[in-house]
């Protein structure tokens, strides 16, 4: 492969000033700067050890969004895929800036491609717009990393609470201990968090929203996949990670779900660092290069009957999502691949599995399966045009 060529990221200017000038991983430019927010993410953040001891507090969490879900049994899943972050005053406020912040991502930015352009920003509003957003996100952060800071002290004093910690705590302490041999800084910190709430929300709750769509419109599936998961689950209250691990066509579901409809379809672009041939197409230095997993995932040349909503092509298939699979490449692949992809994937299996289990769901009275609304909305991330709205029923555990 050509990885390393395409290892670069081209320079965007809207995102200069709400990613601290570009310090996450996500954007960062090649180099070793962004080796190391890599390892940090990879080693500290996401690795397999420190994704298993964040296992209590995704079932807690996960049980707290069952609860909530029977409280209002006619759910809008685009209200309830969100994290604690987004309740009340001061959470109401994030998810309106992630929700700006994820707007402005998906916007053509023509000054950047024609830099003698770029006062057309001006004169849309389109540079106050992303001046506002990083002000007000970086205050929210500040607010975050602050009181972070704070139960870092008390914990210090007092003892105890190291099963509680999240991924603030661990930078903070990376911060502190000098982990990585040199000085993270406080832009860097926010800019790595910023990076995990849009991953961890946003990409998270539009997977898990499609999912439920795919499965009301097709019940034959729905009741394959409850049938595993209420056999494995015995009776039980809720669903563990230990139990995911045995519900194969519930992974197969979740695999069908990122080919139709990868949160990102035109994945984040790459930037050539020198001049290359592939397949007969010079490709020089400096080139924008964009994935297209929408695309690939629909390619009637790697996928039977590409269209249609079939989990059982993965039950049997070695294809995987990790970026070694060219056919499904949801989370990229290679030096600029998601670090997080197996933390988002255990998220998504446990929550859809919990669904599942703990509820029948059907559409609201009066509109048939068949015809519910699939149209996507354009931006960053494919979200549907029209929030899904469908009824859940306890089931008897």
């Amino acid at each position: 492969t050509h990885d390393l060529i395409f290892s670069d990221q081209p320079r965007s200017t809207l995102f200069e000033r709400p990613l601290y000038q570009r310090k996450d991983v996500s954007l960062a430019p090649y180099g070793e700067y962004w080796r190391q927010m890599r390892s940090i993410c990879v080693l500290q953040l996401l690795s397999n050890k420190r994704v298993h001891s964040f296992r209590t507090v995704r079932e807690e969490e996960t049980s707290l969004l069952m609860e909530k879900i029977e409280q209002h049994r006619s759910v809008d899943r685009s209200n309830v895929f969100a994290s604690k972050y987004s309740e009340g005053t001061q959470g109401k406020k994030f998810k309106g800036l992630l929700a700006d912040m994820m707007g402005l991502m998906g916007i053509f930015n023509v000054g950047d491609f024609i830099p003698s352009l770029r006062w057309i920003n001006k004169l849309t509003g389109l540079d106050a717009k992303v001046e506002r957003v990083a002000r007000e996100f970086d205050q929210f952060l500040d607010e975050v990393v602050e009181e972070h800071r704070r139960k870092m002290e008390e914990r210090s004093i007092g003892g105890g609470g190291e099963d509680r910690r999240d991924f603030v705590d661990v930078l903070l302490e990376i911060e502190k201990d000098n982990i990585v041999g040199f000085a993270l800084g406080a832009g860097s910190i926010k800019a790595l968090v910023l990076d995990i709430f849009a991953a961890g929300t946003d990409t998270t709750y539009t997977v898990l929203e499609w999912a439920m769509t795919d499965l009301l419109r097709h019940p034959r599936a729905m009741n394959i996949l409850q049938t595993e998961v209420r056999k494995i689950a015995n009776g039980k209250a809720n669903i563990t990670d230990v139990d995911l691990e045995k519900m194969h066509y519930l992974r197969a579901v979740l695999k069908e779900i990122l080919r139709l409809h990868p949160p990102i379809p035109l994945l984040i672009p790459l930037l050539s660092i020198r001049d290359v041939k592939i397949r007969g197409y010079d490709i020089a230095a400096g080139t924008i290069v964009i994935t297209n997993a929408w695309t690939i995932g629909r390619d009637p040349g790697t996928c039977d009957d590409p269209d249609k909503f079939k989990p059982e092509r993965f039950l049997n298939s070695s294809v995987d999502f990790k970026g070694q699979d060219f056919e499904l490449i949801p989370f990229g692949a290679g030096r600029r691949g998601c670090p997080g992809s197996s933390f988002a994937m255990v998220t998504n299996e446990l929550v859809l599995a919990n669904l599942v289990n703990k509820f029948d769901w059907a559409p609201p009275e009066g509109l048939k399966a068949e015809d519910l609304d699939m149209t996507e909305c354009t931006g960053l991330t494919i979200h549907r045009k029209v929030h899904l709205l469908s009824v859940a029923t306890p089931f008897p555990s």
